[in-house]
């Protein structure tokens, strides 16, 4: 068994199944007993803020992490002896690219756009700036002239589209250049001292797309997006990502490959040697 693992996971619809598809019963039991072992350090990488974390991991039962990446990648949090610290480190890091600017400072200048509705100011981060988008809308060319009007400011910007398939809307979230999930986690893999061989990333939607098409060995949950599958694929045709990312077929140890059983699929698949502690753990859940 290798000395270290990084386990890095996306929240909603991906360890949290509030989804449309079934939840295998004692996935996320095991998922829990998994990452309590002592070589395995957990992050959760969503677009919840750090409010909306914290209840989800009382709503769902979910294990506490050792680090959360927040707000789509905007903020990272390392928790320790139930403490939650920001990482003041990587929020200058990525400032710059905003000039220094908050996401209250760039909403005047989408403010005639009808297509987007500003989100609720506790769904904004200090520097993420979010809105809805009916899925009706033009989003190529909306996304275009955003980016057009951000250049003119000397803004520069990363902007994320993704869908809430229970709202049935389209999310948008605009941050700074240097700021996604793939960037803050290469940022916690380079200060805590884990590499591309002991780091797994798990996600279902949009917004987990640049850690699905990375070098980082990534898993997508079964339950995934139809059109986030036939994005990775399409990548993995154009490259040589084979090696790096998996897509949960169901079945590994009786589970249907949805949210967490999708999780365990993708790690017993990329490290074998985790695969008898996932079964003891199974075996242990299923005889209480």
């Amino acid at each position: 068994m290798i000395d270290q693992l990084l386990i890095c996971t996306d929240l909603d619809r991906t360890l949290i199944p509030n989804g449309n598809h079934p939840e295998s019963s004692h996935a996320r039991p095991c998922f829990t007993q998994l990452v309590s072992h002592e070589k395995v350090t957990l992050a959760y990488v969503t677009g919840r803020d750090q409010k909306l974390v914290k209840q989800a991991i009382i709503d769902y039962q979910l294990p506490l992490p050792n680090f959360v990446i927040a707000d789509v990648g905007a903020s990272i949090y390392q928790i320790s002896h139930q403490q939650w610290l920001r990482i003041e480190a990587w929020d200058q890091k990525i400032s710059g690219d905003w000039q220094d600017k908050s996401y209250d400072d760039l909403i005047p200048i989408f403010a005639d756009l009808k297509q987007c509705h500003l989100q609720e100011k506790e769904k904004q981060s200090l520097h993420k700036l979010s809105y809805y988008v009916a899925l009706t809308a033009d989003i190529d060319k909306l996304i275009s002239e955003i980016r057009s009007r951000l250049e003119n400011q000397q803004i520069r910007s990363n902007l994320i589209w993704s869908i809430d398939e229970e709202k049935n809307v389209g999310l948008l979230d605009i941050l700074p250049q240097s700021a996604n999930k793939y960037q803050a986690i290469a940022y916690v893999m380079e200060h805590h001292n884990f590499t591309l061989e002991n780091t797994v990333f798990s996600g279902d939607s949009g917004n987990d797309l640049d850690v699905l098409i990375s070098p980082i060995k990534s898993i997508l949950v079964a339950n995934a997006h139809g059109e986030v599958k036939d994005k990775v694929k399409s990548k993995i045709a154009q490259t040589n990502l084979t090696n790096s990312v998996y897509i949960a077929q169901g079945g590994y140890l009786t589970m249907n490959g949805n949210y967490s059983s999708g999780i365990l699929e993708g790690i017993a698949h990329y490290f074998p040697n985790f695969a008898p502690l996932n079964q003891e753990i199974i075996n242990q859940i299923t005889k209480e």
